[in-house]
């Protein structure tokens, strides 16, 4: 609880007590004065903020409302009823204000990873700087318990992350000399000296709080529509309630007072902070129930647009698949054994930074000797040629045997890169590498489905053996391989026009990782970036960044998303019809301003708590 709230729930409990008394009190003016009192007390803020919003040309909100409300019925000679009308408001917008409060303070906590300091070695020793004073290159030292600053790269020491903050994974991420760091990340064992790679403004974290802080400016349409609707609602209900306490008395219709007093009840009636204040709550929850689990939603728009996705479309390298080859089949030719391609190829590849020529020496699994080669040349875009032991080997694609004379047995086309190896001019045989699919991938586009998605679509620039193969493995829809940038895009409007053919209100995600997506991420209704491992104009482009470059994420999102479109709907819903209930029964002279109040106040804080359930969405 807040200092503010501490003084708020002082001065109700005084107001309360002074209400309390003035009923002990005899009858007279020590009663109405005791009433007076606990009303300045519980309503002066109100009173003033009325008055304050009226200078300012801000006539018609709630504060207005009530103060009218409980001021005419003072003036109808009924202290108790405005004072209590007051006191009860105030504490339900105690109430309401401590609801909000622990929502924001809960979402706060889970974005909490902003680092309070940098400690960088200068001069041989560490100091203390602010994270935006840390030039790249610089040497970071980071201490068990302490949070990551900025985006490094380990020099020294190894220990365990906890990334939770980022990705939502449970699991701690080993780190060892080499491997990336990413600010935000809390080091949990050993101490570390990394290397800044990033200002602290393009850092991981430096992104997610922008992010963050732009979610919170977006507004769905629906949650605008709210904004809008109060606006116009509440000088509408204002002139309602004029022509009801002035029309029927001048018409005959009965009593001045008894209009007037139904007039005030509807006042307190059509407040609608039910609406203002939980529908854009109901948002806010939910994408902080994406945000603690590795999702960023950026803002309610995409929360509205996430909710209608009925098509898929997928990048395969690094969105669908790992990016990183492993040999999935060796071959080798007639009468050469197969531990000795695997070695020969293993010695040719092994001064290359080439993926593939990593993948191959992975799959000889045992260390090689570098003495054995003794001379290496790569040949751009075909492969390498090395002398091993004496004997000329040449490993890479179809071209580099053809430029040698090297005829390549009748093999059908396979799903993936395939790895020639000929010695002394002969044949060996071949190596296929395939890149492979994310442990979760499979998994992703079944979630997908059971979620409503009627289409996945994957589209790659890779050949298309091993587009098709991918696409069969994960139970994909239909894939489209061998595409630049621009034919992703042609492919998206496309399936674009399908997806509104079907049902106009359907929408369309593209995921994606690369800066090559950038296009399409835009193009598409919504683009979705993979953050981990993405590049910056991937998340840039993006409305939703999945931070541990899951695709499982995905249905995750569309959940959340779902639910809390449901949880808004149901405060609309409720809200309106509940007003425009005791709306029609205070006009009719049915409910008092204690069921007002209650319709304004109770409705709100009811609301209010259905919407704190948008947190806990999964």
């Amino acid at each position: 609880m807040t200092r503010e709230q501490r003084m708020d729930a002082l001065r109700i409990a005084a107001g309360l007590i002074l209400f309390a008394a003035g009923w002990c009190l005899p009858e007279g003016m020590a009663r109405l004065g005791a009433w007076a009192a606990a009303y300045l007390v519980a309503g002066a803020d109100v009173l003033w903020a009325s008055a304050r919003n009226i200078l300012h040309g801000q006539v018609f909100d709630e504060n207005f409302l009530m103060a009218v409300a409980s001021i005419g019925a003072m003036c109808l000679g009924d202290f108790a009823e405005g004072a209590a009308v007051m006191l009860f408001y105030q504490v339900g917008e105690w109430f309401q204000g401590y609801a909000v409060g622990r929502t924001r303070r809960s979402i706060a906590a889970l974005m909490d990873i902003r680092p309070d300091h940098a400690r960088v070695l200068r001069g041989g020793a560490p100091v203390e700087v602010a994270p935006e004073d840390v030039a790249v290159g610089e040497t970071l030292v980071v201490r068990p318990g302490e949070r990551i600053p900025l985006d490094g790269t380990v020099t020294r020491g190894r220990s365990a992350l906890d990334t939770a903050a980022l990705t939502g994974e449970s699991l701690p991420r080993e780190v060892a000399p080499g491997d990336a760091a990413p600010s935000g990340c809390v080091n949990l064992s050993g101490l570390l000296e990394l290397r800044a790679e990033k200002p602290y403004g393009e850092s991981t974290v430096a992104r997610i709080l922008e992010l963050v802080e732009e979610a919170a400016e977006r507004k769905a349409r629906t949650e605008a529509f709210i904004t809008k609707f109060a606006r116009v609602y509440t000088p509408a209900v204002c002139l309602g309630a004029l022509a009801l306490a002035t029309l029927p008395p001048l018409l005959g219709g009965g009593a001045w007072g008894v209009w007037v007093y139904r007039a005030l009840t509807f006042l307190v009636i059509s407040c609608p902070c039910a609406l203002v204040i939980s529908v854009p709550l109901s948002f806010f929850g939910g994408i902080g129930a994406a945000s603690r689990r590795g999702v960023l939603l950026k803002g309610s728009t995409c929360v509205e647009t996430l909710a209608r996705v009925r098509t898929v479309v997928f990048d395969k390298t690094g969105t669908l698949t790992r990016g990183a080859f492993a040999v999935t089949d060796v071959r080798p030719a007639p009468g050469v054994p197969r531990e000795r391609l695997l070695r020969l190829a293993a010695l040719a590849e092994g001064a290359s930074t080439h993926p593939l020529a990593r993948a191959v020496v992975a799959a000889f699994g045992a260390p090689t000797d570098p003495d054995a080669v003794t001379a290496v040349r790569e040949i751009a875009g075909q492969g390498v040629e090395a002398c091993i032991q004496g004997h000329a080997v040449l490993a890479g694609n179809a071209a580099l045997m053809a430029a040698n004379g090297i005829a390549l047995p009748p093999w059908p086309e396979a799903p993936g890169s395939v790895i020639h190896v000929a010695c002394d001019g002969a044949y060996a045989g071949s190596l296929l590498a395939q890149d492979q699919p994310k442990p979760d991938a499979a998994e992703a586009v079944a979630g997908l489905r059971r979620a409503g998605v009627r289409k996945t679509v994957m589209l790659t620039g890779d050949a298309e053996p091993a587009a098709r193969a991918i696409a069969q493995t994960l139970g994909l829809d239909a894939f489209h391989a061998r595409l630049l940038p621009a034919d992703k895009v042609a492919h998206v409007e496309r399936l674009l026009a399908e997806t509104r053919a079907a049902d106009p209100r359907a929408t369309l995600a593209f995921v994606g990782d690369g800066i090559n997506d950038a296009p399409v991420l835009a193009r598409a209704d919504l683009g979705v970036a993979m953050g981990a491992l993405g590049s910056d104009a991937a998340i840039e482009a993006a409305d939703v960044v999945l931070m541990d470059d899951k695709p499982s994420k995905l249905p995750l999102a569309i959940r959340v998303a779902r639910g809390t479109m449901r949880i808004a709907w149901q405060n609309i819903v409720f809200a309106i019809g509940v007003k425009a209930a005791i709306l029609a029964l205070g006009a009719l002279g049915l409910a008092g301003l204690w069921a007002a109040v209650f319709a304004d106040v109770g409705v709100a804080f009811l609301a209010i708590l259905n919407a704190l359930r948008a947190l806990t969405l999964r």
